[in-house]
C-alpha cells in the first residue's frame, strides 16, 4: 500500500479550516468512498486545558504533538486532512514572541503534506475565545504563511469562496491530486476486506492545470 495521502490546511485565524477540514473528510469518505479522516487542531484542547494560550516556550511541544497526531492517523487512514501543521505554530511563534527557531522543523515536518490548502482572507473574522488574537493579525500571519511556503519551495492551493463553493474548491485540489498520484503508482491487487485505495473519479482537471 502506497504512504498515506496528507493534506495541510494553514491559513490565519477565522478563515474556516476546522469547518473544511471535517467537510472534507466526510465528503471523501461518503461521496466517493475513501478511507479519510481529519486531524483537529492541538492548539483548541492545550487553550482550554490550560485556560491560557501557550508561552513560547511551549510552542515546540505542542508543534511536535500536531505532527505526532498527524503521523498516527497516516498509520490508520489512506487520507488525512490536517486542521493545521506545525508550521502554523511556528508562524504563531514568529508573530507573538519574534521567534522563528521553529522554522526549520516546521517545515520539514509540513513536507509529509503531499498538499497544502491556504485557506484566503474573504471570510469574516469571528471571535472564538482564547484561540483567537483579533482580526488585525490575519493579514501578517497570511503573509508570513506564504513567505514561508515560498522560501522554501512548497506549492499550495489556495481557498476561497464561502459554504459548498469553499468545499467544492477544495475538494476538487484533492482529487486533482489523487488521480496525478494514482496515474504514478503501479497496479496493485485490492486490500483485504474490501476497503478502496484511493482513487479519483473520472472528469478531473488534466494535470498541470488549476486544482482550485
Amino acid at each position: 500500500m502506497p504512504e498515506a495521502f496528507v493534506v495541510g490546511l494553514l491559513g490565519a485565524e477565522s478563515t474556516g479550516k476546522t469547518v473544511l477540514a471535517q467537510a472534507l473528510a466526510q465528503a471523501l469518505r461518503r461521496s466517493h468512498g475513501l478511507d479519510a479522516a481529519w486531524v483537529a487542531e492541538w492548539l483548541r484542547p492545550w487553550c482550554e486545558q490550560h485556560g491560557r494560550t501557550p508561552r513560547r516556550d511551549e510552542q515546540a511541544g505542542i508543534a511536535a504533538t500536531q505532527s505526532a497526531l498527524i503521523e498516527q492517523a497516516a498509520r490508520r487512514h489512506e487520507i488525512v486532512i490536517a486542521d493545521t501543521t506545525a508550521l502554523m505554530t511556528a508562524v504563531y511563534s514568529h508573530i507573538v514572541f519574534g521567534d522563528d527557531s521553529l522554522d526549520a522543523t516546521a517545515v520539514v515536518a509540513h513536507r509529509r503534506c503531499q498538499l497544502t490548502l491556504l485557506t484566503g482572507l474573504d471570510m469574516p473574522w469571528e471571535p472564538d475565545g482564547l484561540q483567537r488574537e483579533g482580526p488585525h493579525v490575519r493579514a501578517p500571519v497570511d503573509a508570513r504563511v506564504r513567505r514561508l511556503l515560498d522560501a522554501h519551495d512548497i506549492g499550495y492551493s489556495l481557498v476561497l469562496g464561502s459554504g459548498e463553493q469553499r468545499l467544492q474548491g477544495a475538494l476538487q485540489a484533492i482529487l486533482h491530486h489523487l488521480a496525478r498520484r494514482e496515474r504514478s503508482l503501479p497496479p496493485a491487487p485490492a486490500p483485504a476486506g474490501g476497503a478502496r485505495r484511493a482513487t479519483a473519479p473520472s472528469g478531473l482537471p488534466a494535470a498541470g492545470s488549476s486544482p482550485a
